[in-house]
């Protein structure tokens, strides 16, 4: 029993299925029966006129009619006694009529309008209840009106003069009760009515069993929940940063969501639902990445197209075990970004690293002219001061460091000289380095830079020659419109390992492990080389930010074993200002003393 105040429970999906096909059965199958016995109501009034107008004309053509109702016209007013009427010709020839016909009333009335019949008697005599103008100006009437004997479907027909047919003398009425109409309806409906109520029965017992079915489809899930189901996938499949598979039982993709389709290379990902995997084109690797799903199953890596994958697989089990598993779902991260964002974190902490020890070393330097002005000798901090200026902010190991201006350059290269020279590298800034304006970005910057450098390094730690060297140079102008930093690296090592130099920039290459391995097989890895230059993801990131600004990183020069190794070239437009401290020349731009021939 529900407590008072408490709310009722809704009905269920399958008794709200069954009451609304119920309803709208009922409502087309009383629409139909409507109409239908409307129709019909019609078609049994337009007879009942029909018949109506038929035995009017015959009473109406009658002789022995014409001519009683012509002498009765002719007598005077003294034929027209209702007694005389009763016992008249007129009235006994009617009355006979209506009963061999069963009509309701069968009038006959002179040029004026006068009864000269009626079923009832005490009417004889008077003038009839409806309008009797059209028959008397010679046309024949029907139609459906009310008169002294009720509602009736009736007709008019003029009476002529003997021997004419163009003189009026009176009129003839017939009319059947509409009783009779809806007597033969009700005989005309019964049909149609039990036809109804069976097919009402059959609507409610087919109402019943597609609720059912919907029931079993839906898992039993109400459609408030199945809505809710379907916004909160949708929320989480456009929400997340993974790209997220579905696959059924069957091997059919069952959802792909933008993200998946974006890093697989697929430019419509909703076209792959309903495929079989096998005919979806991913890679091949993943039937064995699904058999061998598990929920401890590790991530897989592997390289599609410009991007580096991490693809995980879990199985979806359902709620009973024992049963075979409902599909699985397929994560795939890219590796790539996570891969540039570590880049990008390593130059900040570099370049971190490197102010640190900066200001440190700048607050000794002021300290020690402080005290040298304190005790009054203001010649030897004058000379102090000057040796800072010629040999730089801090004592770094890279030589011709005083040629970068912009802090974070000195600070960046700086700090990547210090562990170059624990690698037992030395790190030199080239001699014709000019940068006079400022730099705007120094993330992008020192991701490429730290990438050229941190490769060249290991290239010259790797070569054969003794003397190993890593020589950096940089030049800015703003010949486009816009500041443009150019850079080239080179180093002492062997050179690379390839002809073409191309491949060394594609997603996945890889020489982290010894020589002799090779690549997957599908056309994205590439034969694995010595650990010389690159770790398979630095030089695709850098010249990847590059051409983001319609810039590019390349390889100028491969190098030959015994050295100088390779040499690098990048630019980056849009990320140097100019300085107004800077000198210019006679155009102000920056005057460039050519790129030189770093290494």
């Amino acid at each position: 029993m529900t407590a008072p105040g408490a709310p009722r429970k809704r009905p269920g999906f399958l008794a709200r299925m069954t009451l609304l096909h119920l309803a709208v059965v009922a409502l087309v199958v009383a629409l139909c029966g409507g109409v239908y016995g409307w129709l019909t109501y019609e078609r049994l009034g337009r007879d009942a006129e029909d018949q109506a107008l038929a035995i009017a004309r015959a009473v109406a053509g009658t002789d022995d009619i014409r001519e009683a109702v012509a002498e009765v016209t002719a007598a005077g007013p003294e034929a027209l006694d209702p007694e005389a009427l009763a016992r008249g010709p007129l009235q006994s020839d009617a009355e006979d009529i209506r009963r061999r016909t069963q009509a309701l009333f069968v009038v006959i009335y002179d040029e004026d309008g006068l009864r000269l019949s009626h079923p009832n008697p005490a009417q004889l005599g008077q003038r009839v209840s409806t309008d009797p103008s059209e028959p008397l100006a010679g046309r024949e009437f029907t139609g459906q009106a009310r008169g002294t004997l009720g509602r009736s479907a009736r007709a008019k027909v003029p009476v002529y003069a003997p021997g004419s047919s163009t003189e009026v003398i009176g009129g003839v009425n017939v009319g059947f009760s509409r009783a009779d109409v809806f007597a033969s309806l009700e005989e005309d409906i019964a049909p149609v009515a039990a036809t109804a109520v069976l097919a009402l029965g059959l609507g409610a017992a087919a109402s019943a069993a597609i609720a059912r079915r919907l029931k079993r489809l839906t898992l039993g899930l109400e459609p408030e929940e199945i809505v809710t189901l379907a916004q909160d996938q949708e929320a989480v499949l456009r929400g997340v940063d993974e790209g997220v598979i579905g696959v059924s039982p069957e091997h059919r993709i069952t959802v792909v969501n933008a993200e998946a389709g974006r890093l697989l290379g697929v430019a419509e990902p909703s076209r792959l639902v309903g495929t079989p995997l096998a005919e979806a084109g991913l890679p091949a690797s993943f039937p064995a990445l699904l058999a061998a799903a598990t929920p401890a199953s590790p991530a897989v890596e592997q390289v599609v197209g410009r991007h580096v994958l991490i693809l995980s697989a879990r199985a979806v089990l359902p709620a009973r075990p024992g049963l075979p598993p409902l599909g699985w779902v397929v994560l795939v991260r890219d590796r790539t970004e996570l891969q540039s964002l570590t880049r990008q974190l390593d130059a900040v902490g570099a370049l971190s690293t490197a102010l640190r020890a900066q200001r440190h070393e700048f607050a000794n330097r002021l300290h020690t002219i402080s005290g040298l002005l304190a005790i009054g000798d203001a010649g030897e901090a004058r000379r102090y001061v000057s040796e800072v200026t010629e040999t730089g902010p801090l004592s770094y190991p890279a030589e011709r460091a005083e040629l970068l201006r912009d802090p974070y350059l000195q600070a960046f290269l700086g700090a990547k000289s210090v562990e170059a020279a624990e690698r037992g590298v030395s790190l030199r800034i080239g001699a014709d380095t000019l940068v006079r304006g400022r730099i705007t970005d120094p993330q992008d910057v020192t991701t490429v830079i730290g990438s050229l450098v941190d490769n060249a390094v290991r290239a010259a730690v790797q070569g054969e020659a003794e003397d190993r060297w890593v020589e950096v140079e940089l030049l800015d102008d703003w010949s486009g419109g816009e500041g443009t930093l150019h850079l080239v690296v080179a180093d002492s090592g062997d050179g690379l390992p390839v002809q073409d130099p191309e491949p060394i920039f594609a997603q996945g290459w890889s020489t982290a492990v010894p020589s002799g391995g090779s690549g997957d097989g599908d056309g994205q890895q590439f034969d694995v080389l010595p650990d010389v230059h690159g770790q398979g993801f630095g030089l695709s990131l850098s010249r990847e930010l590059a051409r983001r600004r319609d810039g590019d990183v390349w390889v100028a020069d491969p190098g030959r074993p015994g050295g100088p190794g390779a040499v690098f070239c990048a630019r980056l437009p849009g990320t140097v200002v100019r300085d107004p401290g800077a000198g210019a020349d006679a155009r102000g731009e920056p005057s460039a003393r050519g790129s030189g021939g770093a290494g």
